[in-house]
């Protein structure tokens, strides 16, 4: 039985990732619930059994064989190298550790990683969920031809900053409505009813650094393999869900049905229906990336396209926790198995 501990245990990720493990192979496994003070002595649940989230103490993470950090950066800042003395195999979900020296991005998604994990990696970080998106389907296209141009704009929802992210956004909508003032403790702007790509100088939200974090994970894993792609990052007034517009150009035209058998496939689903649209409301609780074709035919032609438009969808907090839960049970081989001689 493998002992798991989540750090950040009360964030939306972190009870988003308690629900993947208890729907994965590692069920079974004896989970510890820790984060910061303030949640220490809350009821929680992973599976069927009830727990107390505890605070993290000094040996909280031994005998652990998987630290999950779910919370800001700042407690993984904190905590990791402590988890990593105790013995722990460290996954960084907060995105903190990504230019550590040693630690390794990876997406079982996307098959081969570009850099080996051994028992010398001092952490794992599990790529941005829009990484994984962006980076699968253009990893699809490459299939029916080289893709010579790639652009996409992000439209990011407000759970991706936490739980006082998304409670401000909710506020500044009823204030608004009411005629009241708004609150900028998060965003320092008006994020309600709004559409931005940066904001005010107090803000605790930085889009910049998403964009920069978002380029180094698809560098990191197309390693040189994946086409270049330019990107840009808006906060969308939404709850919960990414969605994406991404321009493609191909170097050579190719039918629309091949098209669309490339992208069709394990982990996307291609909705072909003009009645049906993804969207961050459909894509909520999915497993799998929502996805819409629409080529730019050539000329009389009808029937080819070397020029497209993709819109995506997927759930962030889902699809970063599936994603984690697959970087673990990858890396249960490099974990030593029984008492060792």
């Amino acid at each position: 039985m493998y002992k798991i501990a989540i750090a950040g245990a009360s964030t939306l990720l972190g009870r988003e990732l308690k629900d993947a493990l208890s729907e994965s192979p590692l069920a079974a496994a004896s989970f510890s619930l820790l984060d910061e003070a303030d949640a220490h002595g809350q009821l929680d649940q992973v599976g069927d059994e009830v727990t107390v989230i505890q605070a993290i103490s000094e040996n909280a993470f031994d005998s652990m064989d998987f630290t999950f950090f779910c919370g800001p950066e700042s407690l993984t800042r904190r905590h990791w190298q402590q988890a990593l003395r105790a013995g722990s195999t460290v996954l960084d979900l907060s995105g903190a550790l990504d230019r550590e020296t040693g630690v390794v991005v990876r997406a079982p998604w996307l098959g081969v990683d570009a850099v080996a994990v051994d028992l010398f990696t001092p952490a794992v970080v599990p790529a941005h969920p829009a990484v994984i998106a962006l980076a699968l389907l253009l990893e699809r296209l490459q299939k029916s031809a080289p893709v010579s141009f790639a652009a996409a704009t992000v439209l990011e929802p407000a759970s991706d900053f936490g739980r006082a992210a998304m409670d401000e956004l909710h506020q500044q909508t009823v204030n608004l409505l009411s005629f009241q003032s708004l609150p900028r403790a998060m965003y320092d702007a008006q994020v309600a009813y709004n559409l931005l790509c940066g904001m005010g100088e107090s803000s605790k939200v930085s889009l910049p650094d998403v964009e920069a974090r978002i380029r180094r994970h698809y560098q990191a894993l197309t390693a040189g393999r994946g086409p270049s792609l330019a990107i840009q990052v808006i906060h969308a007034p939404v709850f919960h869900g990414y969605t994406f517009s991404i321009a493609v150009e191909l170097e050579r035209p190719v039918e629309i049905g091949a098209l669309e058998d490339s992208l069709t496939g394990e982990h996307v689903d291609l909705v072909l229906e003009d009645t049906e649209s993804p969207s961050n409301l459909a894509a909520t609780g999915q497993n799998d990336i929502l996805v819409r074709l629409r080529p730019e035919p050539m000329g009389r032609n009808s029937n080819l396209a070397s020029r497209l438009w993709l819109w995506a969808a997927a759930d962030n907090l889902r699809l970063s926790a599936q994603n984690a839960v697959l970087c673990a049970l990858d890396l249960r081989r490099i974990r030593p198995q029984g008492p060792v001689q």
